[in-house]
């Protein structure tokens, strides 16, 4: 099964043949029900446990709507749905969203910063402690994924590049074992992956997410037409949200099983989904949600990642620079082309959460 840490490498061209006719207009009208389309991660196990309590309903029920909370098996089907108009919202990565819904011409707007991964991806050497040790090496990863996001961070801040090692496509079904085989010497992967590889004990972790807070990020977004004549639906997914989160973050009995039971929907057990929370940083304060929006490491992390892929090659066919797509913040700054903005950030509705306006 494919997860929010597999990264589909689409062009702007066939990002655009998917969108499926009639959906911009369509979208623009008023509605009453809608789609959320979820997929297995550790910082995305709210949703569906929030559906099973009742919460969705009762947020739903508050604005008149009806939201279905829906589960796609694999993260690249639930880009390629929500692209083509077959959802309404989506939960995805920030590189994920820019590199396809937006260069594919779809109108997007992040309505809930939900987390960053705080140590869930790793670049971790067999027998080596030092990042700088990894000159020379093959890296097995899957490409174009996040994990080579995080490399390509870590070579920066190292003063290498990706000219300095080779990198080995390697499915992420496949790393654990790879990594105890005798010609791999580094790779790079995330959780619970990262857990296993670890365990070795010529594993050393030498780069991880942690070291670079806030570019890694999960996203709640909504098609931006949909959004504009339907605020009450983002009202309710902040109010979900949020409630939900100060339910299963607190350090109570009640916590602890709502952790074990999004567990068992993920496919594992308490101890392991306890400690990927650990590597998680989950915004469950809006107002900080909102203040790091506002903010202007945001600005900075996603010239990083449009930059990123740019470089290689995932800003559409006869993209001339990392300029072809707009992204839009709170406070009006636009990245790249004003007349293209394609990725839009809101803080208003997390914003309404904080002040208990929902």
């Amino acid at each position: 099964m494919l997860t929010r840490k597999d990264f589909l490498k689409l062009s702007a061209a066939a990002a655009a043949s998917a969108t499926l006719p009639g959906i911009g207009s369509a979208r623009a009208d008023a509605k009453k029900k809608f789609k959320l389309a979820w997929t297995i991660y550790v910082g995305w196990m709210p949703w569906p446990w929030a559906a099973q309590k009742g919460i969705v309903k009762k947020w739903a029920d508050k604005y008149g709507i009806e939201i279905d909370v829906i589960e796609v098996n694999d993260y690249s089907t639930s880009i390629n749905q929500y692209t083509a108009g077959a959802f309404d919202a989506l939960t995805i990565t920030n590189m994920d969203t820019l590199a396809v819904p937006a260069v594919g011409g779809v109108d997007s707007t992040s309505v809930i910063v939900g987390d960053y991964s705080n140590g869930n991806d790793a670049v971790i050497l067999k027998n080596k402690t030092k990042f700088e040790d990894i000159k020379g090496q093959k890296v097995n990863i899957v490409q174009y994924s996040v994990s080579q996001y995080l490399l390509d961070r870590g070579l920066q801040l190292h003063g290498l590049t990706e000219r300095d090692i080779k990198i080995v496509n390697t499915s992420d079904a496949d790393m654990a074992a790879a990594f105890l085989t005798p010609d791999v010497s580094a790779v790079v992967t995330w959780n619970p992956i990262v857990e296993q590889i670890d365990a070795d004990a010529g594993a050393h972790n030498v780069f991880n997410s942690s070291q670079i807070p806030g570019e890694i990020l999960d996203l709640v977004i909504v098609n931006t037409k949909t959004l504009q004549a339907n605020p009450e639906f983002a009202k309710a997914l902040c109010g979900i949200w949020y409630e939900t989160l100060g339910i299963i973050l607190a350090d109570t009995p009640a916590a602890k099983e709502a952790q074990t039971e999004m567990g068992k929907l993920s496919g594992t057990d308490y101890a392991h989904f306890a400690s990927q929370l650990k590597t998680t940083y989950l915004f469950s304060d809006p107002a900080k949600a909102a203040e790091f929006t506002k903010g202007s490491q945001l600005i900075s992390t996603m010239d990083h990642v449009r930059q990123f892929l740019f470089t290689w090659g995932m800003m559409g066919q006869g993209a001339k620079s990392a300029d072809v797509v707009g992204i839009e913040f709170p406070s009006g700054h636009i990245l790249g082309n004003p007349k293209n903005v394609t990725f839009r950030f809101s803080a208003e509705y997390m914003a309404l959460a904080a002040a208990k306006k929902l």
